[in-house]
Order: structure tokens, then C-alpha cells, then sequence
């Protein structure tokens, strides 16, 4: 018997043991108060948990842990109740017309008796809605070209419901905004925030009015930046959109992104969906894109654009190259902005301003900020070694004259025309003119 009960002594010390441990254990735990933060892990604490043979990180590691620990819960109310105010719902309104046919059209005999009232042209209202963004407390107000285009009347509601008839100053199809005014006074307006501080997984919000739902406003984070997604037909066409999962749906454009903060930080334009309705993903044009746009399309009617004179593709496998971002020159325009300038067939355009450029999509918005005759510091990539070139941007008609807004006149008389630089103006003692650069078929070719 005395050797049975050693055994089961033996064996159930063992688990007294450990149960007694735990206990002990447990109890040292649940008396020891936990930090409510999480604190800031050291260099020296980082170096001691790294393997001896992976490269160190301390820096970026506790940096980032820092930030983990740190960070609160994000809260939008106060985002929310500001932005809302800010956005407004814009009603378009557009004939359409359309051609009727008839199965009996083409019987002389059906002809005869009913005459052509059944092929002639039909007439029809449409109504389109969308959001729009206050930019300034006398009435300015951003949206996208999509949503006015065509439009015959434009109205404006703000979030407490007055109404106010807005004039179409310009748009831009080229990156889908136009630029509205209403005629009212301190109008509550966004603050604009610097689109390229933006960060990939950062907060956001987007603010509009989808199926009519006034002053509605849903949250992500940005998935991705400087995303093209081949939605423009032109090919003067500039994508490089902010691309994020907060829910956009039909009446969301031309609305607001912002930031945690309010600040706004892009347009809504487009989802990705096979539906028509949000499927996912997001995409508005970058604040600072935006402003450029409106800033021009208020001082001159039109987009005062720069083009480098270049065809660009992404860096693929395909084209064999020692480097992985930038831009690739595919073609050059004869006697454009960057054959001056000494670029070439097959050089990378990594570098504008000193900002490194990782796509041509974002190659596309950095230009697309710039006017006629600004000149730009590119660095280029070329044979392994990379090379400094000054740019000056030229318009479409490869000048770098700012442009003329081009009337209906202009256009039948068949010119193109541009504003006179300061050195013009003083060469011809003006204070203002316009002069023809391009001569088209029209009637002053013909007289």
C-alpha cells in the first residue's frame, strides 16, 4: 500500500505544484494596475529582441509601435458636423434628344400617309443629381464636370435646405471638375488640406448626397494613391486618384473626401463597381490637383494646363530596364517641351522638383499643377545614371503662352489664340490681348 500511495504522491505533486504556481501567478496579475497606453518600446529594447543576423530597423520599429500605442480611437463628430455643412446637393437639368424609329419607316406607302413626323427628332427633360463642395463663402463651389455636364439649368441646396440658381464659371473634362457660383454671403466653406501629406491608411471620410440622402457621411482608410483607373477618354485625360473604401455611391459625386481632421483632401468621382452602386472602392481627385483646376478655371475660363510633349507607360518587365519606378518616355513630340529640354526616347522621368515620381499617373498630376512657360527641374534616368534637365511646359498648341478662352466666334473663325506675356505687352505698348497662334480650317483660311 505505502508503495501505491508514493506513486500517486509522485505523480500528483507535480500538478499540485504547477496549479499552485499558476494560481500565484494569476494572482500577481490581476493585482498589478495596467498602463492605459501601451508605452513607447526603446532602441536598446528593439536591438536586444532582434536576431544577431537580420538587418536592424530599431528606428522604423519603434517608431511604429509608438504610433500603435499612442493613437486613440478615431472620432469624427467633430469632422462630421463641419464637412456636412460644407457640401451641398446640385440638380441638373438637360435636354436630350433622341431619333424615334419606326419598323414601317421604310415603306414609301407608310411614308406617303404619315409623312416623316415619326423620324423627326425627339425631346426629352433630363435630371441628373450630384454633390458639390463650398470653397469660399461668396459661392464658389467645386463639383464634378460628369455631374453639370450638358446642363441647360443648375441648382444648388445647401444642408439647410435653401435653394440658390448656380451659374457654370468652367470645367475641365480632362480631370472631371467644373467650377460653380451661387449668389449668397457667408456661406459656411471647407478648409483645404495638402493631398500629397496624405498617407495610405490614413482615416477618411466622404461626404455627399448618394440616392438623394442628404448631407450623409461614411468612413475608410486610403487604400492606394496616384491609382489610375483608364475612366477618361482623351488622352490629355490626367488620373491619379486618392483611392479608399468609404461607401460613394450614385449622388456622391462631386463631393467631399476629408480627413479626420475636416480638411478636404479630394473630389469623390468614381467607383470601381460592377453594379453602378459601391462595390468597394473609391477614388476622388487629390485637393491639391483640385485647386489648381478651380484656381484656373476662375482666373481664365478655362485650364491654364503645361505638357511636357511626351507619351509615358509605367515601368513593366517587358521593358528590360535596371530600375523599377518612374515613368518611361515611349515617344517624344518633335520640337515639344522635352525634346528642347534633351529628353529622349526610353529615358525614366524619376524625379520632378526634387519629389520622386513613382508612375506615370502621378507623373501626370505632378505636371498637371504646373501653367504654360513654368519651368520644371526634372531628373531623369538614363544608360545607369541619372541626369538633371530644365523644362519649360508648353500648351496644347506648343507654346508657352497662357491660353485664351476659346468663344464659339473664335472657333468658327478657325484660330486659336493666347494671352500676351508681359514682354508682349510691353513690345506692343497693350495692356491686354490675345494673338493667333494656330490658323484651322474655318473662315479666315478660306478668305
Amino acid at each position: 500500500m505505502s508503495t501505491k500511495r508514493s506513486k500517486v504522491l509522485y505523480i500528483l505533486l507535480p500538478i499540485a505544484l504547477s496549479m499552485i504556481t499558476s494560481i500565484l501567478v494569476f494572482t500577481a496579475l490581476m493585482s498589478t494596475d495596467l498602463p492605459s497606453n501601451l508605452q513607447k518600446i526603446s532602441e536598446e529594447q528593439v536591438k536586444e529582441t532582434e536576431p544577431a543576423n537580420r538587418k536592424p530597423f530599431p528606428d522604423f520599429y519603434a517608431k511604429h509601435v509608438s504610433l500603435m500605442a499612442n493613437d486613440s480611437l478615431p472620432n469624427f463628430v467633430g469632422a462630421a458636423e463641419y464637412t456636412t455643412k460644407c457640401v451641398v446637393h446640385i440638380r441638373s437639368k438637360s435636354t436630350v434628344s433622341y431619333q424615334q424609329s419606326h419598323p414601317f419607316m421604310d415603306d414609301p406607302m407608310f411614308r406617303y400617309f404619315f409623312g416623316d413626323e415619326f423620324s423627326n427628332p425627339q425631346e426629352y427633360e433630363n435630371e441628373a443629381t450630384g454633390s458639390g463642395v463650398i470653397l469660399s463663402d461668396s459661392g464658389y463651389i467645386v463639383t464634378n464636370h460628369h455631374v453639370i455636364e450638358g446642363a441647360t439649368s443648375l441648382t444648388v441646396t445647401t444642408w439647410n435646405n435653401v435653394e440658390y440658381d448656380a451659374t457654370l464659371i468652367g470645367s475641365d473634362p480632362d480631370t472631371d471638375l467644373a467650377l460653380l457660383k451661387v449668389k449668397a454671403d457667408n456661406l459656411p466653406s471647407i478648409a483645404i488640406g495638402n493631398s500629397d501629406s496624405v498617407r495610405i491608411g490614413e482615416w477618411v471620410l466622404a461626404v455627399g448626397n448618394p440616392f438623394n440622402l442628404s448631407s450623409t457621411v461614411t468612413a475608410g482608410i486610403v487604400s492606394a494613391k496616384s491609382r489610375n483607373i483608364n475612366i477618361g477618354s482623351a488622352q490629355t485625360s490626367v488620373e491619379s486618384f486618392i483611392q479608399t473604401d468609404a461607401a460613394v455611391n450614385p449622388g456622391n459625386s462631386g463631393g467631399a473626401l476629408v480627413n479626420a481632421q475636416g480638411l478636404l483632401i479630394g473630389i469623390n468621382t468614381a467607383i470601381a463597381s460592377p453594379t453602378g452602386s459601391y462595390a468597394g472602392y473609391s477614388f476622388a481627385v487629390p485637393s491639391n490637383l483640385m485647386y489648381k483646376v478651380v484656381k484656373d478655371l476662375k482666373d481664365f475660363g478655362i485650364v491654364q494646363r503645361g505638357f511636357l510633349g511626351v507619351s509615358i507607360q509605367d515601368i513593366s518587365k517587358e521593358l528590360d530596364l535596371d530600375i523599377t519606378m518612374g515613368a518611361y518616355v515611349a515617344e517624344i513630340v518633335e520640337g515639344g517641351a522635352a525634346d528642347k529640354a534633351g529628353i529622349k526616347q526610353g529615358d525614366v522621368i524619376i524625379e520632378v522638383e526634387n519629389r520622386p515620381i513613382q508612375s506615370s499617373a502621378e507623373l501626370q498630376e505632378r505636371i498637371a499643377s504646373y501653367r504654360p512657360g513654368d519651368e520644371v527641374t526634372v531628373k531623369i534616368w538614363r544608360d545607369g545614371k541619372s541626369l538633371d534637365k530644365t523644362i519649360v511646359l508648353r500648351n496644347k498648341d506648343n507654346e508657352t503662352s497662357l491660353m485664351a478662352k476659346e468663344s464659339e466666334k473664335i472657333d468658327d473663325l478657325g484660330i486659336s489664340v493666347a494671352v500676351l506675356n508681359n514682354e508682349e505687352l510691353k513690345e506692343y505698348n497693350l495692356e491686354f490681348g490675345v494673338k493667333i497662334t494656330h490658323v484651322h480650317p474655318g473662315v479666315i483660311s478660306e478668305a
